[in-house]
């Protein structure tokens, strides 16, 4: 694993990396909401024999040094905005997108608003709310009233503080959204995800209050994203929870409205924590996106094999 960093506008954006690192970034992987690039180290790592595989701390997590006011945050525009910056100086002709949750709905809006710099889209649950929610969110004054849900809440009740990294992973082991993690999921979000403070105390890298806000921050458009793709020759592959998913439950039905040729899969057994319990999926669906673009094939040929190979394989390892 090698350790970068991606100066922006207003700091300094923080990530891993694994492969050449002579050569543009091939495929890019954002966290999902209170978590870290290094979580994800274990599906990346094995991509970088083959590619520049690469992950960012998004805003207000892990090691970037990047402005985080909860007062301030409205949007995911925000993360939005910072990862264009980070693909316009790492992977400036463009590079294949992977995502999870919140990662994932990022993903789609940088698409949506640069599509010359993104190769393909790996979802994994993305944050996909009917529509109608969508668009009421986006509305000042109702926003004011339902934009304290019960995640942002309960975000705010977090543990904050622990006298050592170690402690802080047996406090969360088997507990809360780990109860489901594979070994070493929750070991790697720890390395970043409570540092060591000047005082000796180790304390979380997202603050209570910035995870609280980043729920709380539904005022993007994630279908008005993907409808500015629906003459884009960018192959998207959505990996949807079984159990408890961010995505509407008909969400092959509307993304196929947008973009029939799109691969959309419901992994089964899996919760939200895709990435975290079935991680060979994820990997294998960035892989097969690489060796398609190398290979130069249309977007017909190849978004076809996926649906097939994705399916195959769930119906053999699920």
């Amino acid at each position: 694993m090698r350790r970068f960093r991606v100066e922006l506008k207003d700091g300094e954006a923080s990530g891993i990396a694994f492969g050449d690192p002579v050569r543009p970034i091939d495929v890019l992987f954002l966290h999902a909401t209170g978590f870290n690039a290094i979580t994800y180290q274990s599906i990346l790592e094995p991509l970088g024999g083959q590619m520049h595989a690469a992950a960012i701390d998004l805003r207000g997590h892990g090691r970037s040094k990047l402005p985080a006011n909860p007062r301030r945050l409205k949007s995911w525009n925000k993360f939005r905005d910072d990862v264009i910056q980070v693909l316009e100086k790492t992977a400036p002709d463009g590079a294949i997108l992977g995502g999870h949750s919140m990662g994932g709905t990022v993903a789609l809006l940088v698409a949506g608003k640069r599509p010359e710099l993104v190769k393909g889209l790996v979802l994994a649950d993305p944050v996909l709310m009917r529509r109608s929610i969508s668009r009421a969110y986006n509305i000042p004054l109702f926003n004011m009233f339902i934009q304290k849900n019960a995640l942002s809440k309960q975000a705010l009740r977090r543990r904050r503080d622990f006298a050592s990294s170690s402690e802080a992973a047996e406090a969360l082991r088997g507990r809360g959204a780990f109860r489901t993690w594979r070994a070493p999921f929750l070991d790697d979000y720890v390395v970043d995800g409570v540092l060591r403070q000047d005082d000796g105390r180790f304390q979380l890298a997202c603050t209570p209050e910035w995870e609280s806000a980043v729920f709380s921050a539904h005022r993007y458009r994630p279908w008005a994203a993907l409808r500015r793709l629906r003459k884009k020759r960018i192959p998207i592959i959505l990996l949807q929870a079984e159990k408890e998913s961010t995505t509407v439950p008909d969400a092959d039905g509307r993304v196929h409205a947008i973009r029939p040729d799109a691969a959309v899969t419901r992994v089964p057994g899996t919760t939200h924590f895709v990435p975290m319990e079935r991680p060979y999926v994820v990997r294998d669906a960035l892989k097969m996106l690489y060796e398609a673009m190398m290979e130069g094939h249309q977007l017909i040929d190849y978004v076809g094999a996926v649906r097939r190979t994705i399916d195959d394989s769930i119906g053999i390892m699920g």
